[in-house]
């Protein structure tokens, strides 16, 4: 096994074959080829959302710090955990793109935000004036940072909490396919169905070269993210190569059962390390 990185991981050949096919010939560049066409009416598929906003990008912190872009003021606060992708990993990308807006840790255990905590946080109390930073997203991520589950049902109960309070909720999907694999719940079900209103839907860690989509289910804020990307230099010209891998990902189920793979080899290493004297496994794989 390679311990470092999902990331130093290799590509799986079905998507390498794609990219090859792909390639072709040309076709119509920035998105506007047959591939690209058919990979978002493909994610729409996946998600049952078929008027959903799909936009394909080549790394998980520009897709976060996009999506989270198109959902928060400048002037507003993103709510996350401590350990989140987007508070420790991305060197203030989610800022940077939102073009000021706070990121702010909230109270987690294992990984996973307390609704107790959000709520805390969220409590109108707090904000009186414009002398506040107002609440403009909640950011969660499944599988966790420290590789707990969400089911849907905690994904819902946050959701209600941030809704309640006027707040979107984005869900940092990296490795939302080992999500879906160990809870057998559905892509809609663990997300516009719990209450998510984007997605940034990974694959590069899950067998793709370099592959990610933000989702958005409020079809109203395609337009700005469209945009965002092109601004942020994110649109890739030869989208084609982004598409290839995306379809490939998703043909016959490929995206799940490379999870379902991934996630029996924790399950061997765990059973590994807790025959060690000395050794404890804090969550179970």
């Amino acid at each position: 096994m390679f311990f470092a990185s999902d990331n130093g991981a290799p590509v799986h050949p079905a998507i390498m074959d794609a990219l090859l096919a792909a390639n072709a010939g040309s076709a119509m560049a920035y998105g506007n080829d047959a591939l690209t066409g058919r990979a978002i009416e493909a994610l729409r598929a996946a998600f049952e959302a078929p008027r959903a906003g799909v936009f394909l990008l080549t790394s998980g912190t520009a897709a976060n710090a996009l999506a989270l872009a198109t959902l928060a003021q400048p002037y507003q606060t993103i709510y996350t955990t401590p350990d989140a992708h987007v508070m420790r990993d991305e060197c203030n990308a989610p800022e940077f793109f939102t073009g000021g807006a706070k990121l702010l840790p909230v109270g987690a255990e294992a990984g996973k935000m307390r609704p107790e905590a959000l709520a805390r946080a969220l409590d109108p109390a707090r904000f009186h004036s414009e002398h506040d930073g107002m609440p403009g997203a909640v950011s969660l991520t499944n599988l966790t940072e420290r590789g707990t589950l969400y089911t849907p049902d905690e994904i819902a109960a946050l959701a209600r909490i941030a809704h309640g309070a006027g707040v979107p909720v984005h869900l940092d999907g990296a490795r939302l396919a080992n999500a879906l694999a160990a809870s057998g719940a559905s892509l809609a079900e663990m997300t516009w169905k719990a209450g998510v209103d984007a997605v940034s839907l990974g694959a590069t860690k899950n067998g793709a070269l370099a592959a990610e989509a933000v989702v958005l289910f409020d079809p109203g804020h395609a337009g700005a993210l469209a945009f965002r990307r092109m601004r942020g230099g994110h649109l890739l010209s030869k989208h084609r190569y982004l598409s290839a891998q995306m379809l490939a990902w998703l043909d016959g189920g490929l995206w799940l059962d490379l999870a379902r793979d991934a996630n029996a080899r924790t399950a061997t290493l765990a059973r590994g390390l807790r025959a060690i004297d000395g050794v404890e496994i804090t969550a179970e794989p």
